[in-house]
C-alpha cells in the first residue's frame, strides 16, 4: 500500500501489527537506512566536508554535486552516497502533510485537516491521520543543527564523601545518526512497529508507528517492561531518567531509559509496547576500568538473569 501523504510504500496501516515478515523488513529499512548514512558521512570526511553536526548530511540534495562527479574519484564516491542515501529518506514537504507553507511562521503549530495534534514533547509532536488512524511524529530541529537527544558519559564523582557509582550518564542534544539508531532500536526491541516516512526540507524528521491504547497517566510500568530490557544495578550507573536499563542488540551494548508510561501503549493484542525511549550506545570502556561492572556486563549478555556477582558452586568452594 502506499502512504497516503508521499505516496511511499508502507506496511503500516492504522492499529494493525504487521506479521513477522513485514515487521523483519521493517527492521531490514531501519539498517539499511543506517549503513548509507555512514557511508554518506565516511565519504564527506574524504573531502573535507565535516559530519557533526550532521543535518547537512540528512538534508544532502541527490544532484548537489553533479559539476563535480567527473573530476574526482572521491566526490564521485561522495555523490553515489549521497544518491544512495536519499533514497533511503526522501524528502518531502510539511504541505504534503496538509501543514500551510514553509513561509508560514509556524505551520505545524496552525495543524493540518488531515492530521489531529495528539501531543508533544521536547523531541517532537505527534498527530493521528484522519485516513486510517495511524500516528505520524514530526521530530523537530534544535539549536545548532541537533535534534532528538542522547546521553553523555563520564566517570561519575562523588560530591558527598560517599561511594559514586561508576559512571554518571546525563541527557543531552542528539544528532540525526542517534535519532535514526533510536527509531531502529523501537523496531528491534519489538516495540510498536515504526517506520521512517520523510524528512521534511527543514530538517523536521517523519515517522510513523501503529495506533495503541495509551496507559493512565503515571502508571507503574517497572514490572512490565520488556525482558530484553535489563535493570542496571545502582552502583555501576547513575542516570536522573526514568527506569535505565541495558540491552543488547547483535552483541552491541546500549544504555535505554524514559521507558515510563507515555511512553509505551497497549496493542491489538492488549501487550505492552514501547513508542518512544531515550538510548545511547553503552559506554564499554568506562565500564572496563570497573573489574566487577566488566564481569556483570559479559554474564548479562549470556544470562539477562544473571545477578551482581557471579555465582559460586558449592564444589568450587
Amino acid at each position: 500500500m502506499q502512504d497516503p501523504f508521499t505516496g511511499q510504500a508502507t506496511v503500516l496501516h492504522g492499529g494493525s501489527r504487521p506479521g513477522p515478515e513485514l515487521q523483519a523488513a521493517l527492521q531490514h529499512d531501519h539498517e539499511r537506512r543506517l549503513e548509507a548514512f555512514a557511508r554518506l558521512g565516511a565519504a564527506a570526511t574524504k573531502v573535507g566536508i565535516g559530519a557533526d553536526p550532521d543535518d547537512s548530511l540528512v538534508l544532502w540534495e541527490d544532484d548537489e554535486l553533479s559539476l563535480l562527479t567527473g573530476a574526482d574519484a572521491l566526490w564521485h564516491e561522495l555523490d553515489e552516497a549521497g544518491r544512495a542515501f536519499r533514497r533511503t529518506l526522501p524528502i518531502v514537504p510539511l504541505e504534503a502533510f496538509g501543514f500551510p507553507d514553509h513561509e508560514h511562521e509556524d505551520p505545524m503549530g496552525e495543524g493540518s485537516p488531515f492530521l489531529h495534534r495528539i501531543g508533544s514533547g521536547v523531541e517532537a509532536s505527534a498527530f493521528q491521520s484522519i485516513h486510517d488512524g495511524a500516528i505520524y511524529k514530526f521530530y523537530l530541529p534544535r539549536e545548532e543543527g541537533r535534534i532528538g537527544g542522547t546521553f553523555h558519559f563520564a566517570r561519575a564523582a562523588s560530591a558527598d564523601g560517599l561511594d559514586a557509582p561508576a559512571i554518571q550518564a546525563d541527557a543531552c542534544l542528539g544528532s540525526y545518526r542517534d535519532l535514526l539508531e533510536k527509531l531502529a532500536l523501537i523496531q528491534a526491541l519489538e516495540g510498536m512497529p515504526t517506520e521512517l516516512v520523510a524528512v521534511t526540507p527543514e530538517g523536521v524528521l517523519v515517522a510513523k508507528q501503529v495506533l495503541g491504547e495509551r496507559l493512565p497517566e503515571g502508571a507503574d510500568v517497572s514490572g512490565l517492561l520488556p525482558p530484553a530490557l535489563i535493570p542496571i544495578p545502582s552502583r555501576f550507573l547513575r542516570a536522573h531518567r526514568d527506569h535505565p536499563r541495558l540491552a543488547f542488540l547483535r552483541g552491541r551494548p546500549w544504555f535505554i531509559a524514559d521507558t515510563h508510561a507515555k511512553n509505551l501503549v497497549r496493542d491489538h493484542e492488549d501487550r505492552l509496547r514501547v513508542i518512544d525511549l531515550l538510548a545511547a550506545p553503552f559506554p564499554v570502556e568506562l565500564a572496563a576500568q570497573d573489574p566487577l561492572m566488566r564481569d556483570w556486563l559479559a554474564r548479562v549478555e549470556l544470562d539477562p538473569g544473571a545477578g551482581l556477582l557471579a555465582e559460586t558452586h558449592d564444589d568450587e568452594l
